[in-house]
């Protein structure tokens, strides 16, 4: 009842009295108790208020539902269902007592605070794990649980059960009776840090039986029936190109001259749909785990190793099963015919990023080592740079950002050392960038049922709230309805080498949505592609799994039946979501516990964001932000000339995004990743 009172009550923006409401509704006799009821339920939601003797609804909100995504700090947000909305931000003091995962329903306010969509969760819908994490603590005798995922600070629980346990210790307690039921270990125990996210994330680390032993059946040979209609590349000069430590090969590419002067390349990809067969137990456990995930020396692999680290794996000098995408590419980087089919391939060479770097830089050694081979990437990197500058034409946008890489000597974290994409990088990246396109065009000209990458533009207040920082320092956007993909590239480029460029790119990011997986071709804006999709991972990501098989069904020419495509892009979609917060998390808890080592140090740092608690600063050797509380900052009182800028009203001291400052590391908690920081002498004397 209450949809339908809701639904006349927007209609009738004026408002309705009770017997109104009763008479258009046709409710009459006791059924009206059931609409007084209806009424209430609306108005504790939110969504419908009474003036005088009339009800209204609000017409500034409207009830979405979603999962409810949880902060360490409280606050949280929701991300609505079948997509094509912001996520929904949740103040502490509205999350109703959900926990991260939860299926909620929110009273959204479509402009909030920051201009941006902000809510309260008004029921739970669904709960996402029936178990509860976090740090187990005692007070007065009695045992409670900090949670990691929830606004609540602690939860009584009910029994510790045989546990003899210490305060500190990470537990698992189930969420109905609040009874501990695992004892996970202390923060700084080995491999606790992977147990605890692999919970929290709801991955997955062992396979199944039935998975398991299909992945033993698959025959180890490729016979005479395996290479029926597949065109044969083993007599090319076919390499991959991958990290030192990458055991799952999915790519290899090989290059030829045309005498038109145009170039042939070929993109030979695993082909895991010979193997992974639609319905098999393979295949479900492929489907649900969606992704690889890639932990600091350990893998949570999507296949089983027999076929992502063996005979999927396009491993050296082994003839493997491949599907391959041939590009005729002219001197200006345009795809002028393009071509796909099922193939045999047998690589030459296992290249590191690091070798063919290192002949691109002209190292003798490497060149010498690689010969025959060295023509081919010469010719290959003068392709990647063509292709990249088409794309850059086009508007694509080139986020070359540095990420922490974790330096280990004996199994001890050491150090933190920056990791940087070099030109190899770059030329398989364009390679890939051109496939996933001309198989995404081919698909959507076939009008074939498949899986694509859309990434949609950015919504208007964050482009608003961006142009404003953007003039800070003195670079202009257009107006929000105006500004292209070409407008924030252009931004990009002029702040490169420049000592801002950190801290725009960040800002850039941050104003960009998530590219996400659609049944429905709608474009990519950040790599301002009109058609885009993702085929070359096939090991690691299922949507590329799917994909192969749309595209091989297309070669058959046949149609490629794939049942729940809508909601398997959610599923895939939100699976990389948690595999990436996953991964950034372990990460980042590692470093903060390398760090709390380090207390009352200097650090050097840059200003990313003012934030209503203080100052935040990002280590700049280190990848993670702490918080100057105003408080610290001196005796003064500090006041937001505006949201890039802090001044202070006796000293005139002044604290801007970008600006760089000393640190000392006052406090830190590695479990909840937060640290506060005080200004050094230096950092104070920088701000003056």
């Amino acid at each position: 009842m209450e949809d339908d009172v809701l639904a006349l009550l927007k209609q009738k923006k004026g408002g309705l009295s009770f017997p109104q409401l009763a008479g258009l509704l046709h409710v009459r006799g006791r059924s009206q108790t059931k609409l007084r009821a209806a009424l209430k339920v609306l108005e504790k939601r939110g969504a419908v208020y009474k003036k005088k003797d009339s009800y209204l609804a609000r017409q500034d909100r409207t009830i979405v539902r979603g999962e409810f995504l949880a902060s360490s700090r409280g606050f949280g947000f929701v991300r609505p269902e079948g997509g094509g909305r912001e996520d929904v931000f949740i103040p502490a003091r509205y999350t109703l007592g959900a926990f991260g995962g939860d299926v909620v329903e929110v009273s959204v306010k479509e402009k909030g605070k920051k201009g941006k969509p902000e809510g309260q969760i008004i029921r739970l819908l669904k709960k996402g794990r029936e178990t509860l994490l976090g740090v187990f603590k005692e007070r007065f005798g009695q045992p409670y649980l900090a949670p990691f995922d929830s606004a609540a600070e602690e939860v009584p629980l009910s029994s510790t059960g045989s546990f003899s346990l210490s305060d500190g210790v990470i537990v698992e307690a189930d969420r109905d009776t609040l009874a501990v039921r695992e004892v996970l270990g202390m923060p700084d125990d080995p491999g606790v840090d992977t147990r605890v996210i692999i919970k929290r994330f709801g991955l997955e680390s062992e396979f199944s039986a039935e998975a398991s032993a299909d992945a033993r059946e698959v025959p180890r040979r490729i016979s005479a029936q395996d290479r029926e209609g597949r065109v044969d590349y083993r007599d090319w000069a076919t390499v991959t190109i991958d990290g030192e430590t990458a055991q799952d090969f999915d790519d290899a590419v090989s290059i030829r001259m045309l005498p038109s002067g145009h170039y042939r390349l070929a993109v030979h990809i695993a082909d895991v749909s010979h193997y992974v067969r639609p319905g098999s137990a393979l295949d479900q456990e492929a489907r649900g785990r969606a992704t690889s995930v890639y932990f600091p020396g350990l893998t949570l692999p999507m296949l089983p190793e027999e076929l992502s680290n063996d005979l999927c794996s396009l491993r050296p000098r082994r003839p493997r099963l491949t599907v391959t995408a041939l590009l005729e590419v002219d001197p200006k980087g345009r795809v002028v015919k393009t071509g796909f089919h099922p193939s045999i391939i047998k690589t030459v060479e296992r290249m590191t990023y690091t070798s063919v770097f290192k002949i691109f830089e002209g190292e003798e050694k490497e060149r010498r080592r690689y010969a025959a081979l060295v023509p081919d990437f010469l010719l290959m990197r003068e392709l990647a740079a063509v292709l990249r500058a088409r794309r850059e034409e086009q508007g694509s946008l080139n986020f070359d950002l540095l990420e922490p890489e974790l330096v280990y000597q004996e199994g001890r974290l050491q150090g933190i050392a920056a990791f940087e994409s070099n030109e190899a990088h770059r030329l398989i990246e364009e390679f890939m960038v051109a496939a996933n396109e001309a198989v995404a065009r081919f698909l959507s000209e076939e009008e074939r049922p498949s899986l694509y990458r859309v990434h949609p533009p950015p919504g208007r207040a964050d482009l608003e709230e961006l142009r404003g920082l953007l003039e800070c320092f003195g670079l202009m956007l257009p107006k929000p309805e105006k500004t292209t993909s070409r407008d924030l590239q252009r931004v990009l480029k002029l702040v490169e080498g420049k000592p801002e460029e950190k801290i725009i790119q960040f800002h850039v990011l941050r104003a960009l949505r998530m590219a996400a997986y659609e049944p429905e071709n709608t474009g990519h804006y950040g790599l301002a592609k009109k058609d885009y999709t993702h085929f070359t991972s096939p090991i690691r990501r299922y949507p590329d799994l799917i994909v192969h098989r749309a595209l091989k069904a297309a070669l058959r020419g046949e149609r490629e039946d794939i049942p729940g495509l809508a909601s398997l892009a959610l599923h895939c979609s939100d699976r990389e979501r948690k595999a990436d917060g996953a991964e950034k998390e372990l990460v980042e808890w590692r470093i903060f516990r390398f760090l709390k080592a380090k207390l009352g140090e200097e650090f050097k740092g840059i200003i990313v964001d003012i934030a209503k608690a203080g100052v935040v600063v990002e280590l700049e050797d280190y990848f993670v932000q702490g918080l100057i509380p105003f408080a610290d900052l001196g005796g003064d009182y500090f006041f937001r000339r505006s949201k890039q800028l802090l001044v202070g009203r006796r000293s005139g001291r002044r604290f801007t995004m970008g600006q760089r400052v000393n640190v000392i590391l006052a406090a830190i908690d590695p479990l909840l990743r937060r640290m506060t920081l005080v200004l050094s002498r230096v950092g104070k004397r920088e701000s003056r």
